[in-house]
């Protein structure tokens, strides 16, 4: 016997294979002995499998003499992607963190590595990574604090199937349990997020990923319900709901513009006619949030709140006096000029 598989045993072949590739990787020369010895196998089943892997295009060198062996080389061409399964759904939830424009211009990139992945992979890791790319959208760039690739999964995989989740989320200085439908993982400039029917609160909520822990896909199957959009609805959640002040402008200024300007998670940018569009934010302070309008740069309008206005005078004022201290109020100039 030289060690090597049974005929018809493809899978050891496959997997004796695979470790070699490893092994490869691993150190820059091996002498056959060392491999053979690494494998369980002769240095006759060896060279055997360096054929194999050359068959499916890595360039393996062989080398004799002293200091000699097998070295896996640089090819010109990519070689098949054998990836473990945690490795492919990692490479699946960085591609589509890629995809969401955390990198300029690496958007189409990684959707088209995203389809290539999906190609190669077996079927039961295609369904998975077909999960998660189903179930995430996006109002920002890719994903940015780091999350738990398999709580992705589980998140993605109840979206797919339509199963209540349960999972730990702290709230109000304690940490509780919370029970949702899930519908959608969201993707900003910063964060991931789970947008889902709270079944507890009977409202729509959306959830920080990082934030999550101890998460489970029930088996209870749910039905949905007909939902807000989920990247506007959580985009507006993270500008603005989570505010104790919430206000609206017109801004004379194209939307394309003023969106280059705030971040999405800053703020929801909305056009609002030829050459104009509304923005809407919140902020625990309604005067730092009209100085961050003013720095825009451009002409604009208070919507909502109607009190907002007075706070524009009020701003106005302690400006003017800031430049002019002699300078007298705006009411006393009007007096005056009557």
């Amino acid at each position: 016997m030289d060690g090597t598989a049974p005929v018809g045993d493809e899978r050891g072949t496959t997997e004796r294979v695979l470790a070699l590739l490893g092994l490869l990787q691993q150190r820059q020369v091996w002498s056959g002995p060392e491999l053979a010895e690494r494998l369980g196998v002769t240095p006759r089943t060896v060279r055997r499998d360096v054929e194999r892997l050359r068959a499916l295009g890595y360039p393996v060198h062989a080398e004799r003499g002293a200091g000699g062996g097998y070295r896996l080389g640089r090819g010109q061409d990519l070689p098949p992607l054998l990836l473990d399964d945690e490795e492919a759904i990692a490479t699946a939830v960085s591609l589509l963190a890629g995809a969401g424009g955390a990198v300029a211009g690496a958007g189409e990139a990684a959707l088209r590595a995203l389809t290539k992945l999906d190609r190669v992979l077996p079927t039961r890791l295609r369904h998975e990574v077909r999960a998660l790319a189903a179930s995430v959208e996006s109002f920002g760039g890719g994903g940015r604090t780091p999350v738990d690739a398999e709580t992705l999964m589980t998140l993605a995989r109840a979206c797919r199937d339509e199963v209540e989740v349960e999972f730990a989320y702290p709230s109000g200085g304690e940490v509780r349990r919370r029970r949702v439908e899930p519908y959608r993982l969201v993707t900003s400039d910063r964060r991931w997020y789970l947008f889902a029917y709270d079944l507890d609160r009977a409202d729509w909520r959306s959830f920080r990923v990082d934030r999550m822990s101890d998460v489970s896909a029930r088996t209870w199957r749910f039905r949905p319900r007909p939902a807000p959009d989920a990247a506007a609805y959580v985009q507006e959640g993270v500008t603005s709901r989570v505010y104790p002040h919430q206000a609206r402008f017109l801004v004379h200024a194209p939307a394309e513009t003023v969106r280059a300007q705030i971040p999405p998670s800053a703020a929801v940018v909305r056009p609002s006619g030829p050459g104009r569009c509304e923005v809407q934010a919140g902020a625990a302070d309604l005067d730092l949030l009209l100085l961050h309008m003013a720095r825009l740069g451009h002409d604009f309008e208070v919507l909502d709140p109607p009190e907002l206005a007075e706070r524009c005078h009020a701003l106005a004022r302690r400006l003017l006096a800031a430049a002019d201290p002699r300078a007298p109020e705006p009411a006393a100039r009007a007096s005056a000029s009557g």
